[in-house]
């Protein structure tokens, strides 16, 4: 079953960051579509995966997240405008079939992904 799914950590705080919404959109063509929303839980995961089925569109695929939202609401001090506010991770699809995992690790300040499992 193809799968694509995020979780989000925050190593400021050394917490999964939970209520980050974030945004999944395909693009094509230099239009974006907009695939599905979701919000993190107390895991910092989302409560299903954002894209789960047969097979993944194979493409180049957004995900933004919500980080300056999340950091003013936990009362972390931020600079206005903040140096981070909505991160965007652009990634390609190749496998229809397979699992894609898009962690980002988070700080106000600097943030890293990876190809998970």
């Amino acid at each position: 079953m193809a799968r694509l799914s995020t979780h989000v950590l925050d190593t400021s705080r050394g917490t999964p960051a939970a209520g980050i919404e974030l945004e999944l959109h395909l693009l094509d063509d230099g239009d974006r579509w907009l695939v599905t929303t979701a919000v993190t839980n107390g895991e910092g995961r989302t409560d299903m995966p954002l894209v789960t089925g047969d097979r993944i569109e194979p493409g180049t695929y957004e995900l933004r997240f919500h980080a300056g939202a999340y950091f003013r609401r936990v009362g972390v001090p931020l600079t206005d405008p903040p140096f981070l506010d909505i991160i965007v991770i652009r990634f390609g699809v190749a496998d229809p079939q397979g699992h894609y995992h898009v962690p980002l690790l988070l700080s106000p300040y600097g943030y890293a992904t990876y190809r998970g499992s």
